[in-house]
This record gives C-alpha cells, structure tokens and sequence, in this order.
C-alpha cells in the first residue's frame, strides 16, 4: 500500500512541475485559426488601469506546437474599447527570447472590457479575429483601489469630473457676478438723474 502511495506521491509531483514550468498562459484565450492556435491575453496579468500592459499573442502550428515566428510584419493589431468607440493601432514586437510570441504595448486608461483585433497573414491563412475579454477568455482591465495603500489616490475620471462641476460653478459665478455689476451701474446711473 505504502508503494502505491509513493508512486502516486511521485507522479503529482512530477505533474505538478510540469504546470508550473510550461509555457502555458492562464487567463488567456485559445483559438485555432486555420492551420494555428492563437493564444491571446494581457501582458501582464491582472491588469490594471493606468500601468503599462498591452496585447501579449502567441502563435503556434496546431499539430506540431512549433511557434511560428516572422508575424510582427504579416500581422496587425488594435485594441477596441467601448464597443468599437475608441481604437488603436497597436505596433507588434517579437520577443527574441521566445520564439513566436508577440506583444503590443500600451496603457489602458478606463477600467471595463476590452477587445484585441489581430488580423492579417499567417502564411497563406488571412486571419481576422477579435478577442474579447470576459469570464471565458482573459479578464477586463481593473482598478488599483484595492492596492492603495495608506491613502487612495483619485483616478483621473474623477478628477475631470471634478474639474468639470468646478468649471461650470466658475462661469455661473462670473455670469451672477457680471449681472451684478450691470445691476449696480444702471442704478447709479438712474441716481444720479
């Protein structure tokens, strides 16, 4: 029994590592395109607003799990966000340490969903697909307000809206003021007649 035990022991072990050791990205999304899979995420995981982050993609033959390199030139990519609202371009780099994955740096400036466009050619495939984060995919961009720490610091959203309220105050003012100052010069000047 105890031999049982040790071989199980062995084998989780030996499992085990190979999970924490394989180039496989949790909190991605996996799709086939044609020949390839795609696997498509955040650079950094979780990711939150306002730091560097951006498109990470991985392209691999599907039957041989070979990565495919040389896409940076053939393919293309934006980031959408707010249901096709606002885009970017997004310029792909090629990581020289890893053979097949790219990347598309930028810095997410709105908590919510996004969605990575890639499209273009992988060989002789014409690829054309959109990636959107969601329970099943990769997660949405977060807010840093449970991280901060010891005092919160208010996002730029708020202080624009903050801003906006004390503008629209300003010009009330000036407005109450400048009647204010017509009323007092039309009664000094129908005083003194």
């Amino acid at each position: 029994m105890s031999r049982v035990l040790a071989a199980l022991a062995t084998l989780a072990i030996v499992a085990s590592s190979f999970a924490v050791t394989s180039n496989v990205a949790l909190g991605h999304e996996h799709r086939s395109v044609g020949p390839y899979t795609f696997v498509v995420g955040w650079i950094n995981e979780p990711a939150y607003v306002n730091a560097a982050n951006g498109l990470s993609l991985d392209v691999t033959e599907t039957s041989s799990s070979k990565p495919v390199e040389g896409l940076a030139t053939s393919l293309q990519a934006e980031v959408i966000v707010g249901g096709g609202a606002k885009k970017l371009v997004l310029d792909l780099a090629t990581d020289e340490e890893s053979p097949g994955h790219y990347t598309g740096a930028f810095v997410p400036t709105k908590v919510g969903d996004y969605i990575f466009h890639v499209f273009g050619d992988v060989g002789s495939t014409k690829v054309d697909e959109r990636f959107e984060s969601g329970p099943n995919t990769f997660d949405g961009v977060v807010s840093t307000d449970q991280l901060q720490f010891p005092d919160r610091v208010a996002a730029n959203a708020d202080l624009s809206a903050r801003l906006d309220s004390m503008q629209t105050l300003v010009i009330a003012a000036i407005v109450i003021a400048g009647l204010a100052l017509l009323a007092s010069v039309g009664g000094l000047v129908t005083r003194r007649r």
